[in-house]
């Protein structure tokens, strides 16, 4: 039966602090660097190509928080600021900065309608694009928050990417993943490739890591893992999901032939869950299927 899934209060807290960065970083454009020129003193300008090769602004949390992903081809140039920077710029430019993020699709900015709560004291911080209001999240006014309208904030947030839930865990579910079932890690990294390793190696350091697809690979077959053209699935078997290119872009370990224990993505926001088959196929279906098994 599915049911909803909560984080633990410390999770929780933990996701507060370090959701919204110690530094806040604003993109621009090629033709935008001109218009904020009397606002660039005492902040690094990083242009772009420098900044995804910089080794401080690939770590995973940063990565995750901005949307790196998502950001459009023509970003130029990063800012890099201490917060409560942007406090500071007369007001027009504030807004002008905030609608260029929207723009260039930087993460930490989210529509008003994604909240269940009241942020109309949040209105100096908020845009309207295209008709609809828009919450840009940044640091200083991150911690002027309470407490409590951080964990409502952020709990909203984190529902737009999952929905908390998973299944009762199976009663074959094996020993060392049920300490983990519909549970959420408290920092990111963590994705489906690390929690399907973990399932099958039972080395819980693992489930911590963030692994990529060449990797994950080499370890199925240090495993003992084997690709299988068998279409019925059993307890132990490892799923995963290729795009056209032949790369992985999911994995999950069954847990009875109905049941895996799965992680949907990198986020600390991506719980590690039990979902049904129809989840996966819901989910990842429009890929390529491919079963491993291990050889006993």
């Amino acid at each position: 039966m599915k049911r909803k899934i909560q984080p633990s209060p410390e999770t929780m807290k933990k996701w507060i602090q370090t959701f919204v960065p110690d530094k806040d970083l604003f993109f621009l454009l090629e033709n935008n660097l001109a218009s904020f020129k009397e606002c660039l003193r005492n902040i690094v300008v990083v242009p772009h190509e420098e900044f995804k090769n910089h080794s401080t602004y690939k770590q995973v949390q940063l990565a995750n928080s901005y949307e790196y992903w998502n950001l459009s081809k023509e970003v130029k140039y990063v800012l890099v600021t201490p917060p409560g920077w942007v406090n500071n710029l007369p007001a027009k430019k504030k807004i002008e900065l905030f609608q260029i993020q929207a723009e260039v699709n930087r993460g930490l900015i989210h529509p008003i309608s994604d909240f269940s709560v009241d942020i109309s004291f949040l209105s100096q911080n908020t845009i309207e694009v295209k008709g609809e209001k828009q919450l840009v999240l940044h640091k200083a006014m991150w911690e002027d928050l309470s407490y409590t309208s951080k964990e409502e904030l952020i709990t909203d947030i984190a529902q737009q990417w999952e929905e908390w839930t998973g299944y009762d865990v199976p009663t074959k579910t094996p020993p060392h993943l049920i300490k983990f079932a519909n549970t959420f890690p408290s920092t990111a990294g963590s994705n489906c490739l690390s929690a399907t390793l973990f399932a099958i190696t039972k080395q819980e350091w693992i489930i911590h890591e963030w692994v990529h697809p060449q990797t994950f690979l080499q370890s199925l077959e240090n495993e003992d893992y084997h690709l299988i053209s068998s279409e019925d699935m059993r307890a132990g078997d490892v799923l995963t999901w290729e795009n056209s290119d032949g790369i992985i872009q999911h994995a999950s370990y069954c847990i009875d032939g109905h049941f895996f224990f799965n992680k949907r993505g990198q986020t600390f926001f991506n719980a590690w869950s039990i979902v049904h088959f129809d989840d996966l196929k819901e989910d990842w279906g429009h890929y390529h299927l491919k079963s491993f098994r291990k050889h006993s």
